[in-house]
């Protein structure tokens, strides 16, 4: 964490070299147009990249404020997801990123993986992402669904209380449903765990 942190310390560094346009500038806010920012390790390993047709900089608060934003995050070289909302800020003294409205974090690596949520929080000295609000996963043989959800760094998402997990059938209206207070899914298997302290976990089959 503190590798990335030390890094991160050069922030202006990477941005000065991006492509972006000021339009108005003060002492204290600047916008800018067609905003591409990469961000890397002290090892110079690639971590994230952003992209906003317009920001606005606030030289105060030390905060980017993002509309459109579209992120590529990175690991082990590779790209492992891409990131989009409607806005974003991002504060770089806290390290923090913070997505809203029309949250869609699709996998790379996996095909039609699609998680969705209204925000995504995340703390970018972690390898943790927090989603809230209607959140959903779906690929070509199931569907998550609750009100929280956090990704780590191994694949795995975690839904918390209370979560509907519907597996697809191959008939149009043929599911499987099962309800529980919290699910485990791994994207990388496919496969998912219930965990019930109080209720027990209920299921339903529509033919």
């Amino acid at each position: 964490m503190n590798k990335i942190y030390s890094y991160i310390g050069l922030f202006f560094l990477v941005i000065s070299g991006c492509n972006y346009k000021v339009n108005e500038s003060t002492n204290l806010i600047q916008k800018i147009d067609n905003l591409d920012m990469i961000i890397y390790s002290d090892e110079g390993e690639k971590l994230y990249s952003i992209n906003s047709p317009e920001s606005i900089y606030d030289k105060n608060e030390n905060t980017f404020n993002l509309k459109k934003t579209s992120i590529n995050i990175f690991k082990n070289k590779q790209k492992q997801y891409i990131v989009k909302s409607n806005t974003s800020k991002l504060s770089n003294n806290k390290r923090i990123l913070e997505l809203i409205g029309n949250v869609q974090l699709n996998t790379v690596l996996k095909d039609n993986d699609v998680l969705k949520a209204d925000k995504l929080f995340w703390n970018i000295g972690e390898t943790k992402y927090l989603l809230t609000g209607n959140v959903s996963f779906e690929n070509n043989n199931v569907i998550l669904t609750s009100s929280k959800a956090t990704l780590n760094s191994q694949n795995t998402l975690k839904f918390h209380n209370p979560v509907k997990y519907i597996i697809k059938g191959k008939n149009k209206g043929q599911n499987y449903e099962i309800r529980s207070e919290n699910a485990f899914y791994d994207i990388t298997t496919k496969s998912v765990r219930f965990n019930a302290n109080e209720k027990r976990v209920r299921t339903k089959i529509n033919f």
